[in-house]
């Protein structure tokens, strides 16, 4: 992915990519999308980017497992999201769902991983602290809550789901206030010119639709371009 790409996938929302990349298949189906409603604790902020680095977590029950165990794998995964291609997503599958508790991203945990260089966080699990989270680490959770309950690591680098989207670790992620949907690797190459022909149709009905007198016989030419240029 060059910087070009990179700079204009930040710039547009996820709805947007989901139907640009609709535009690059040459065809309606596109489904590697999350379902359902999920949380922005920045729905202002742009949207993030990156590569997924992934795990699972747990906080309902407190650990089985040896605390030497416990200890090692948390520092395995710390080294797991300090490393890897830049930028990169934390994409964290909290195994509780969908009753979790372990709020997992809170101030000390965002701003670590916004120290090794993460664009931000994409889980089905809980954050908090809203007003001491860091600016530029945007997280996009399944819920708010204020305890980490017994939260611990249980698997890191495998394939997690977040609201039905299967990402696999290294998978290229977007998201934002919308959800989160995974970039497939062949529409990369036609991705920016996708992204700019959808623009440039929608233009066709909104820019008449914003024009004083606008009315069905106008709307009518205008649907017509656009059911004609759209994919």
């Amino acid at each position: 992915m060059d910087n070009t790409l990179l700079t204009l996938l930040k710039q547009v929302d996820t709805p947007t990519v989901c139907n640009a990349i609709e535009v690059a298949q040459g065809k309606r189906g596109f489904n590697a999308f999350t379902r359902g409603t999920m949380l922005s604790s920045r729905p202002e902020a742009p949207a993030m980017v990156g590569y997924a680095r992934t795990a699972k977590i747990a906080a309902v029950k407190p650990p089985n497992e040896p605390p030497g165990i416990i200890k090692t794998r948390r520092m395995d995964y710390y080294r797991h999201m300090a490393e890897g291609p830049r930028p990169a997503i934390a994409v964290v599958e909290d195994l509780d769902f969908p009753r979790c508790i372990g709020a997992y991203w809170g101030e000390i945990n965002t701003t670590v991983h916004k120290g090794f260089g993460l664009s931000g966080a994409l889980t089905n699990g809980v954050m908090r602290d809203l007003g001491d989270l860091p600016d530029g680490f945007p997280v996009v959770a399944g819920s708010i809550g204020p305890s980490h309950g017994f939260v611990h690591v249980k698997e890191i680098a495998t394939t997690v789901s977040v609201f039905g989207l299967q990402i696999t670790d290294g998978d290229l992620v977007h998201s934002d206030r919308h959800g989160a949907l995974v970039i497939p690797p062949d529409v990369i190459p036609d991705l920016e010119s996708a992204i700019d022909k959808l623009l440039e149709t929608e233009k066709l009905v909104l820019e008449p639709a914003r024009q004083d007198g606008f009315d069905f016989e106008a709307f009518e030419a205008a649907w017509g371009k656009f059911e004609a240029a759209r994919t």
